[in-house]
């Protein structure tokens, strides 16, 4: 029974919760990032590439044995993964800054300690 309330208490963590969400999140982005390369960019920006070779998929690409199309492929996904992350990033980045309140200036009771000091550097 202590083993499963120690589970429990592990699980219902914030991190933990956290970590969940986000690779649930994670896994979806990355669904709509496989759709837009395999179904935009692809076509897009591909295609003229792909025709040359008398190809109409990416994954067909090949050099004698080596398969080399599927890897290009994750490697044009792990790319616009890690811009659109970069500017998520520096996004929220901008937005924490934007919260940050300027620094304040000194309170009356510093602001009364410098006078008091001001008036004893004057008295010696």
């Amino acid at each position: 029974m202590a083993m499963l309330k120690e589970f429990k208490d592990f699980v219902m963590r914030g991190n933990v919760l956290d970590l969940a969400v986000a690779v649930v999140i994670g896994a979806a982005f990355g669904a709509i990032v496989s759709s837009l390369v395999d179904s935009v960019i692809t076509p897009l920006l591909l295609t003229p590439a792909l025709q040359a070779a008398h190809l109409d998929n990416i994954d067909k690409l090949a050099w004698g044995a080596v398969k080399y199309g599927s890897f290009l492929a994750a490697v044009i996904k792990f790319v616009i993964i890690a811009f659109i992350l970069f500017l998520l990033v520096k996004g929220i980045k901008s937005l924490e800054k934007q919260k940050t309140p300027p620094p304040a200036g000194p309170t009356p009771t510093e602001k009364l300690l410098a006078d008091i000091l001001d008036e004893l550097k004057k008295g010696r």
